[in-house]
């Protein structure tokens, strides 16, 4: 493979965009190299701008969960094209979509529609605190909840992969009301409790994506319900990344918890953007115009968005693709373990519903320091070659792979071949 436009691109680039990128883990810099600039997309394929075709297993971080361009999408966002873009006022379509999206969480009563992940996030950490009118929250190290100041600390995924330890820009005073758990350890939270008196909830991403994906072991998240329960503080579900991913509805059911507050993002625009928040009606009711909990945006439910999301969601329901993920993700599991085997290579497969990915390390990764183990060197050799195989993933070992339900069977044989190319190589350090 060829990638002469792209390093041309990522030259022109660096002039007036920093490092060339708009989001970090884009510049390749744990794998080395010059990021690639994609030119398009369709079903479970994407093509750079040298002409290079790849089975895309990033999928945009998540939301093209019907692959690229489906026709359906298509076709709802043409449509509201032809009616306009934005108006900052109400459109009919917010409401069509607040239903698809309360019926699929249990406990969901409202759901207040925003532009992203990390503004959703933001929005239900505060609506956790207007609620109990205390500050503290607990967060997991290794669990990313976007880029805002007072979570921005022990994050995993980008800052991992730059190896920062936090954020220059984010002052002591943002992270004061900030306590770090670990997580799959219920103890490391309880700690917490005995030493501070002002807690409003814990924040946890119920299947993270953003350490690689780590599960909850033994009931964790039963168990850490039930005491925050018996404490008065709320559970805030991050399902960002893993909303409509292992169901249709969020990976919190399947593990037995309803969580006080979910955050949302990612597959319920379609592949625009488009956050959420949600929870019963006595917490939303403290969001104004109900409530004191001021949160407002602009472009907020906007129509474009609303009409990718209904029309994804509604396909994604129809399909009910949740058994050929499950089905899929293990086959490509068997892959990969298989050809570690075949090549000596030390490597672990963590996967839930349509997310997944190898740390090339000897032991369980259940938390951020067992994932830390994992050996960067080797996954930077493993992802060049998928790359040059033509196989796209995460340029980070602490990011999920996604699959989407455009991925065929054919797609799979091209994977395997790429798998036992790139493991061979790996071998060869």
């Amino acid at each position: 493979m060829k990638f002469k436009r792209s390093e041309e691109l990522y030259k022109e680039g660096l002039v007036h965009l920093v490092g060339a990128v708009n989001s970090p883990v884009r510049a390749f810099t744990s794998v080395g190299g010059n990021p690639l600039f994609i030119k398009k997309g369709h079903g479970s394929k994407i093509t750079d701008v040298d002409g290079n075709e790849y089975i895309d297993l990033v999928l945009s971080y998540g939301p093209m969960i019907l692959g690229h361009r489906h026709r359906k999408v298509r076709r709802g966002v043409a449509k509201a094209l032809r009616s306009g873009y934005s108006f900052g006022a109400s459109t009919e379509n917010e409401i069509i979509l607040a239903k698809i999206v309360c019926d699929a969480f249990p406990g969901m009563d409202k759901v207040r529609f925003v532009n992203s992940g990390t503004e959703a996030v933001i929005s239900g950490v505060r609506l956790a605190r207007s609620f109990t009118g205390k500050d503290k929250i607990i967060k997991f190290a290794g669990c990313y909840h976007g880029h805002q100041d007072s979570l921005l600390v022990a994050a995993g995924s980008g800052l991992a992969t730059l190896s920062l330890p936090g954020s220059k820009g984010v002052p002591e005073g943002a992270v004061k009301n900030t306590l770090i758990a670990t997580y799959n350890d219920l103890e490391s939270v309880k700690v917490h409790f005995e030493e501070h008196d002002d807690i409003a909830g814990v924040i946890i991403e119920p299947i993270c994506g953003n350490m690689g994906v780590v599960i909850p072991q033994n009931k964790f998240l039963v168990e850490l319900k039930e005491y925050l329960k018996s404490k008065g503080a709320l559970l805030i579900a991050d399902e960002v990344m893993t909303g409509f991913r292992s169901k249709f509805g969020g990976a919190q059911e399947l593990l037995g918890v309803e969580a006080d507050i979910t955050c949302l993002g990612k597959v319920i625009g379609g592949g625009f953007p488009v956050g959420a928040y949600g929870a019963r009606n006595e917490i939303m009711e403290e969001v104004a115009p109900l409530g004191g909990m001021y949160q407002a945006g602009t472009l907020s439910g906007n129509p474009i968005a609303m009409a990718g999301g209904i029309s994804t969601l509604t396909e994604l329901k129809r399909q009910n693709p949740y058994d050929q993920f499950n089905d899929t993700a293990a086959t490509i599991e068997t892959i990969l373990l298989e050809t570690a085997k075949k090549y000596n290579v030390d490597l672990v497969v963590n996967r839930f519903g349509s997310m997944m990915n190898p740390f090339f390390t000897k032991g369980k990764v259940t938390n951020f320091e067992e994932a830390q183990t994992s050996d960067i060197k080797k996954f930077a050799i493993f992802f060049w070659a998928m790359i040059k195989n033509g196989v796209f993933l995460p340029p980070s070992q602490f990011e999920a792979w996604f699959l989407s339900s455009a991925i065929s069977k054919r797609d799979i044989k091209k994977i395997a071949v790429a798998v036992d190319k790139a493991m061979l190589a790996v071998s060869k350090m």
